[in-house]
Parts: structure tokens; C-alpha cells; sequence
């Protein structure tokens, strides 16, 4: 079993920037942070496969990064110019495999950090 631990959350205005950080406990071939907005549902918003494939959702391509350092089993998700929108609860993801879109194809959870931009 994967352990997932995320930090870095907090609140910012608008235009600011946050480190997400995932300490796991072991390294996967996919690791992804997901985000959930109050009342809606969770989606994928960027994910790394082996050592830097990336992908971003259009929401957040060109304002976020992400990466990871394999010697320290940890990610991260840089969050720069942030907006009202992005107010979400953040979680990272991991599964061996490849990297899947939906919530549902990843096995291993962190219990989420919490994003709050305000205008």
C-alpha cells in the first residue's frame, strides 16, 4: 500500500503563488494531483509519468508545474497566478501503471490540502 501525505495548502489572493508538496512512501511510475471544488466533482489537473512526461489540464496549463524528485519519493505542484476558481481541495495520486483520467483508475490517495485564493 502506497501512503500519500500532501502540504503545503493555504490561503492566498489572487495572483499569488503555493507549493503543493506529496511525501509517498514508496515510488510509482504515475503520481497526479487531482482537485475538487466545494459541492463538485474531482478532476485530474496534472500528472507525471517515470521521470518527466507531464500533462495539464487546459484550466491550469501555463500557471502550474509539476515535478518530482525521486531520490526524496516526493511531488510537488508549483500554483502560480492563482485565481478565485482555483479554490479547491487539492489531492495527490499514484498507481504503477500508466497515468489514467478518472479518479476511479487510481488506487493510492493522500488525504488533500486546501486551496483557498480569494479575490
Amino acid at each position: 500500500q502506497v501512503q500519500l501525505v500532501e502540504s503545503g495548502g493555504g490561503s492566498v489572493q489572487a495572483g499569488g503563488s503555493l507549493r503543493l508538496s506529496c511525501a509517498a512512501s514508496e515510488y510509482t511510475y504515475c503520481v497526479s494531483w487531482f482537485r475538487q471544488p466545494p459541492e463538485k466533482e474531482r478532476v485530474k489537473i496534472a500528472s507525471i509519468e517515470g521521470q518527466s512526461t507531464t500533462h495539464y489540464a487546459n484550466s491550469v496549463k501555463g500557471r502550474f508545474a509539476i515535478s518530482r524528485d525521486n531520490a526524496k519519493n516526493t511531488l510537488y505542484l508549483q500554483l502560480n497566478n492563482l485565481k478565485p476558481e482555483d479554490t479547491a481541495m487539492y489531492y495527490c495520486a499514484a498507481r504503477r501503471g500508466a497515468c489514467y483520467t478518472l479518479p476511479d483508475q487510481f488506487p493510492f490517495w493522500g488525504q488533500g490540502t486546501q486551496v483557498t485564493v480569494s479575490s
